[in-house]
């Protein structure tokens, strides 16, 4: 019996069409965040494991409606998806492959569906995105995008009512992810002819959007690079105490997680520059060795018991 098997007989996933959706979905998953998700199968209970990956499916196939082709078709996609999801939620069932492991997991986990409600509502933030002129509005978009985006994962690691704190925790890390994410791709967003840099970190450094799109090794360009991956790491480092509000069986995976982004600003960082041309990725043994800490430290918990959440 494989691993994926019987984390979906765990879930009680035991329908051959939903058991087919899921396993879609992780292999949507297992192609863009390989490291994430191999986090997520070894770390999380068993039961956990594919509800998850089927939010983070569910996330990404938004995203993609959201970033990829001309506005007015972006718009048109997300509107229609928006619809669908709605008429998903209010019928309780839905004949998209994306949308009926949702549904099964909203069954099982009955905030997530509050979350999705939520999301859906912000992420137009993303498609009218053009820009930052200042930190402020960076913030905002943290507020509401990126926050709303993150807390369809992150309430299904923590059982029944949110605690207190805990979403203030959880965007301390996801601001810090953000601004990662938006550094370390800048080469794919410019070529987009999106700039997710705020233009106040830019100017403060004598730095021009042409300096970047043109791949400039310049002191003020390494400056800026360098300030904004020193603020992501500064937040990834206080989100650490996220994990306090977690059942002790997902703390691995949180740690596990946190530390793969750390991982990540740290290679950023060495790269320098030459994030212009390509991100960067943490090397493979260092990938390994946080996994396997986090698994070592995941297996102690199962053979005292401590691996239930739900």
């Amino acid at each position: 019996m494989s691993m994926w098997t019987t984390r979906l007989d765990a879930a009680g996933i035991h329908d051959p069409q939903l058991r087919d959706d899921f396993t879609r979905q992780r292999s949507s998953v297992a192609r863009y965040k390989r490291a994430a998700y191999t986090a997520a199968l070894l770390l999380l209970p068993r039961p956990l494991a594919p509800h998850l990956i089927a939010v983070v499916a569910f996330m990404h196939h938004t995203d993609n409606l959201l970033d990829h082709g001309p506005l007015p078709q972006r718009a048109a996609a997300y509107a229609a998806w928006e619809q669908e999801v709605g008429r998903a939620l209010a019928a309780g069932s839905s004949d998209h492959p994306v949308l009926r492991p949702i549904l099964h997991t909203g069954a099982r986990h009955p905030q997530l569906l509050d979350r999705v409600a939520d999301f859906l509502r912000t992420a137009v933030t993303d498609l009218e995105f053009k820009g930052f002129a200042t930190e402020s509005e960076y913030q905002r978009y943290v507020d509401q995008y990126s926050l709303p985006a993150f807390m369809l994962v992150a309430c299904l690691l923590v059982p029944g009512d949110e605690p207190v704190g805990y979403r203030a925790a959880c965007r301390t890390y996801i601001d810090g992810s953000q601004r990662l994410d938006f550094v370390n791709d800048l080469a794919e967003d410019l070529a987009d002819g999106r700039l997710t840099i705020p233009e106040d970190a830019l100017s403060h450094h004598g730095v021009t959007r042409t300096d970047l799109e043109r791949a400039q090794d310049t002191p003020g360009v390494r400056a800026v690079l360098g300030r904004l991956i020193q603020q992501a790491r500064t937040d990834l480092v206080a989100s650490r105490a996220v994990t306090g509000f977690l059942p002790p069986a997902n703390r691995p995976f949180v740690r596990a997680l946190i530390a793969l982004e750390e991982a990540t600003a740290h290679a950023a960082e060495r790269r320098g520059p030459g994030l212009l041309a390509a991100p960067a990725r943490p090397a493979v043994p260092t990938m390994l060795k946080i996994l396997i800490g986090a698994y070592r430290h995941t297996r102690g918990l199962r053979r005292t018991g401590a691996d239930r959440s739900e």
